[in-house]
C-alpha cells in the first residue's frame, strides 16, 4: 500500500518537481487539528491513486521556507504538482468530494476510473 511521506526542503526537489508522476504536497503542522483529520484520509487515497499520483508531507515548522516560496499561509494547504510545477492548491481542510475531483483530474482519470463520481 502506498504511503504518504515525509518532504523536507533538502529533499523537496527531487522528490516532488523531479517526479515521472503527478505529486500532492500536504502542508500541514503537528498542531493543527484540521490536519490530523485529513491525515488519514490522505493515507487512504494514497492507496486508491498508488500507481497515478505520488503524496507526500511537508511539516510547516520543519521547512518554512516551502511553505513561503508557495504563499502557504494557512494549514493544512493540499498543493498539486504534475511535471515539476504547481497546477492548483486547495487551502482549508476541503470537503472529501473536492478532494476526489482534484486527485481524478491531477491522475487524469475519467469515465467510471473516476471516484469523484462515486463519493457522491
Amino acid at each position: 500500500m502506498a504511503r504518504v511521506t515525509d518532504v523536507a526542503t533538502a529533499t523537496f526537489s527531487e522528490q516532488v518537481l523531479a517526479s515521472p508522476i503527478p505529486v500532492v504536497v500536504d502542508v500541514y503542522a503537528n498542531w493543527c487539528g484540521p490536519c490530523r483529520a485529513l491525515a488519514p484520509l490522505l493515507e487512504t487515497y494514497a492507496g486508491l491513486y498508488a500507481s497515478e499520483v505520488k503524496f507526500v508531507k511537508v511539516d510547516i515548522d520543519g521547512s518554512p521556507e516551502i511553505a513561503e516560496y508557495f504563499g502557504v499561509s494557512a494549514v493544512p494547504t493540499l498543493l498539486f504538482f504534475r511535471d515539476g510545477r504547481a497546477v492548483g492548491r486547495l487551502d482549508g481542510l476541503p470537503r472529501t468530494e473536492t478532494v476526489l475531483t482534484a486527485l481524478d483530474d491531477l491522475a487524469r482519470r475519467t469515465g467510471n476510473r473516476r471516484l469523484s463520481e462515486r463519493a457522491r
